[in-house]
């Protein structure tokens, strides 16, 4: 980041020696932060031409801009973290007060209704370069940043926590303020501010309590997030292995090599937010690591199993890796509908019925920290904490096909009650999100559906995507229990949802439910996926095997998206869903169902490591 200034705020009170000395230490602090040209805009100037100015010269440079109005009292980390933002977003420092006029939603501020107003601006804010354009309409106006909410502008929210900052007119105010900042540890503050305010019990209670200490450690090593990344995949193999063997110390050691590898897991991330040293490839990394992981360990649990003449252990896991992974889509979609419908408050906030009771009951809950209920709605959406924490547990004291069928068990249960509430939230924002994006991209769509099928333009995405999935489903539970040879026309017959389902792909994905288009696609390719190894009588290694090598090439789009990572080579799927069922049903009607598999496996692995690596090495 090159580029801050320093907007006229000092009141008539302060002192001109003391107002320049504050903009000193202001000064000071941004070029802490990595800001190396500063501004000062002198009162009574022109300051909407010179703002609209400072704007049009970052959107040029294609770089954020920082504000910070000169009579601002804080830590020098605050406005650090302000231009430091890991994902490239527009960020805004804010202090929690009960009498303000903004507040937050899932990170982000947004206006406040009269009266209902959570959070305070504190006159420092870091504008992204894809921002600057609200920046430039609303320079002229007495405060900016309320005309950019109102032109939908939604920062992520930089709050104050164990640190402090206020605006100061007067010369005992600032006195008191140098006072309240020195009495602060920053250094202590930072690395506990490094630990997520919000996350879920196990963490919170089991891993966030001595966490810190493995971060600061890690810091004075100076390892990366990488490396440390890199740590918690090397424990999460060795589990895996552990698991594989399947005696009982084995089991026992596996359990605690989990959780100290999620330990690890955790500390990539508050070692990213104590150092600030972030890249969208180390965010990428992590998630595509998060998810190798878990599906890693799923196979040496079954591996594990099967060794022990266990039945079941390998459809177990099969089933565990497609109800996660899609999970996992409807997780980042329904994020991204709900950050939309945060951009767009009237409607959401004119809506009502169910969805709408749901979601202020959602935010009660969630302002009721540490109660039951709150805990609660946190355990049941079975998140990676609770997952690994189960798994770790009955590992030691069971077998892996226990420690599995009560993975898919809770999974169930929580896909569920997610699937249902969210869909009825969704329903009651009444905004849409897929067709925000390059659609037929996230969808996955290979050549067949982008080149000749769309072109139909016929039909809604989110009723024939379901569709598919419904047949996909019914066919594997055909196929599992009879005579598969005896079906080859429910294979034969995959090609008219195939068909159909790709006639809509270049229609408005705009509906109130078309966010579960990606998660109904993922779950249909991995269930046809299933239905030709039942077929073809696969070993289930095997097609587990396929299973996490397409899933690494659908949490790969994802995490690019989420983690603002450069998407250049990704659009261009291999074959895309359309074209990899097709085929595969092709070989496993011939009698080939083994080789498809393994060879799809290979062609999908390799084009997901070439298209990354040739990616991340151009960005770099």
């Amino acid at each position: 980041m090159t580029l801050a200034v320093l907007t006229p705020r000092t009141g008539r009170d302060m002192p001109d020696s003391e107002a320049d000395r504050l903009a000193g230490d202001l000064t000071a602090a941004l070029r802490a932060a990595g800001v190396t040209v500063i501004d000062r805009l002198a009162p009574g100037s022109d300051e909407g031409g010179h703002l609209r100015d400072l704007a049009r010269r970052a959107r040029d440079a294609g770089e954020p801009l920082l504000i910070c109005a000169d009579n601002l009292v804080a830590h020098g980390s605050l406005l650090w973290t302000l231009a430091t933002e890991p994902a490239g977003r527009s960020t805004v420092l804010v202090a929690a007060d009960p009498d303000g006029d903004l507040k937050e939603d899932r990170g982000r501020v947004i206006p406040a209704p009269p009266g209902a107003g959570t959070t305070r601006f504190l006159g420092a804010m870091c504008v992204a370069p894809a921002d600057l354009p609200l920046l430039e309409k609303a320079a002229d106006q007495p405060e900016p940043l309320a005309q950019m909410l109102a032109d939908g502008f939604v920062p992520v929210a930089t709050r104050v926590r164990l640190l402090h900052a206020e605006q100061v007119d007067r010369p005992e105010r600032l006195a008191a303020a140098r006072d309240a900042i020195a009495a602060i540890d920053e250094d202590k503050a930072r690395l506990r501010l490094a630990v997520k305010e919000q996350d879920d019990f196990f963490t919170t209670y089991a891993v966030s309590t001595w966490s810190p200490w493995v971060t600061r450690t890690a810091a004075r090593l100076r390892l990366t997030p990488t490396a440390v990344t890199g740590l918690s995949v090397l424990f999460a193999v060795g589990a895996a292995l552990l698991f594989w063997q399947a005696s009982r110390p084995a089991m026992i050691l596996g359990g605690i090599l989990l959780y100290l590898g999620f330990v690890l897991d955790c500390v990539d991330g508050q070692l990213a937010r104590y150092t600030r040293n972030f890249d969208a490839f180390g965010g990428w990394l992590d998630t595509m690591a998060d998810r190798a992981k878990e599906y890693t360990v799923y196979a040496g649990l079954a591996a594990g199993a099967d060794r022990m003449g266990l039945p079941y252990a390998w459809p177990l896991a099969i089933t565990a890796i497609l109800l996660q992974t899609a999970r996992h889509m409807t997780d980042t979609w329904y994020g991204a509908l709900h950050d939309e419908a945060a951009a767009r408050p009237a409607p959401a906030a004119a809506a009502g019925g169910v969805g709408a009771r749901l979601t202020a009951a959602s935010v009660k809950a969630q302002s009721q920290r540490g109660s039951l209920i709150y805990w609660a709605k946190r355990i049941v959406v079975f998140p990676i904490g609770e997952r690994w924490a189960l798994i770790s547990v009955l590992a030691a004291v069971s077998n892996g096909r226990v420690t599995m069928a009560a993975v898919v068990g809770f999974g169930l249960l929580a896909a569920a009650y997610t699937l249902a509430l969210r869909s009825l939230r969704a329903l009651s924002m009444r905004v849409g999100v897929l067709h925000t994006v390059d659609t037929m991209r996230h969808r996955d769509d290979g050549p067949l559906v982008r080149s000749i099928l769309s072109r139909v333009g016929a039909g809604r995405p989110l009723p024939f995507a379901a569709l598919f999935t419904v047949y996909a489903l019914a066919a594997v539970a055909v196929l599992a229990t009879g005579d598969p040879a005896r079906y080859p026309w429910l294979l034969a017959l995959v090609v008219v949802p195939v068909l159909v389902t790709g006639f809509p792909a270049r229609t408005r994905h705009g509906g109130a439910l078309d966010w579960l288009v990606p998660a109904a696609l993922r779950a249909a390719e991995y269930l046809v996926v299933v239905a030709v190894g039942l077929y073809g009588s696969v070993h289930p290694a095997v097609i587990f095997l396929l299973l996490f090598t397409l899933t690494l090439r659908h949490y790969d789009l994802t995490a690019r998206m989420e983690k603002g990572a450069p998407a250049t080579g990704a659009g261009g799927a291999l074959l895309g869903w359309d074209g990899r069922v097709l085929l595969l049903v092709l070989a496993g009607l011939l009698g080939y169902a083994t080789v498809g598999t393994v060879a799809l496996a290979v062609a999908v692995a390799v084009s997901f490591t070439v298209t990354a690596a040739k990616d991340w090495k151009a960005s770099r």
